[in-house]
C-alpha cells in the first residue's frame, strides 16, 4: 500500500469591492466555482468565473476599447472573448447614465 501526503493549501481572500479580509464562503454557482460575501459590506463575489463578461473589469476594457482605441463592437468582442450583444449591451448601458 502506497502513503500519498495530502498538501492542503489556504488562500487569503479580499473582497473585491470593499477590500476586507472579513470574508466567508457562500456556497457555488451552478458551474462549481466557489462563491464569497464580505461581512463588510455584504456583496457576494467569486475568485474565477466561468465567463469572461461576468470578470469585474470587464466594461472598464470595452470602454477603453471602443472610445480609446476606436475599436469596432467586434473588434471589441472578439479580442475580449465576450459576445456581440454584451459589447452593444454594455455601450447602451454606458450612453444612458451619461
Amino acid at each position: 500500500m502506497h502513503a500519498f501526503k495530502i498538501l492542503m493549501a489556504s488562500v487569503n481572500v479580499h473582497c473585491l469591492h470593499c477590500q476586507s479580509a472579513h470574508v466567508y464562503r457562500h456556497g457555488q454557482n451552478p458551474k462549481g466555482y466557489d462563491r464569497f460575501r464580505s461581512r463588510h459590506c455584504h456583496r457576494m463575489f467569486q475568485l474565477t468565473y466561468a465567463y469572461e463578461a461576468r470578470k469585474p473589469c470587464i466594461n472598464e476594457q470595452i470602454t477603453e476599447m471602443a472610445f480609446i482605441n476606436g475599436a469596432w463592437v467586434r473588434d471589441t468582442a472578439r479580442t475580449l472573448n465576450i459576445g456581440i450583444n454584451t459589447v452593444i449591451r454594455s455601450l447602451k448601458k454606458l450612453g444612458q447614465s451619461g
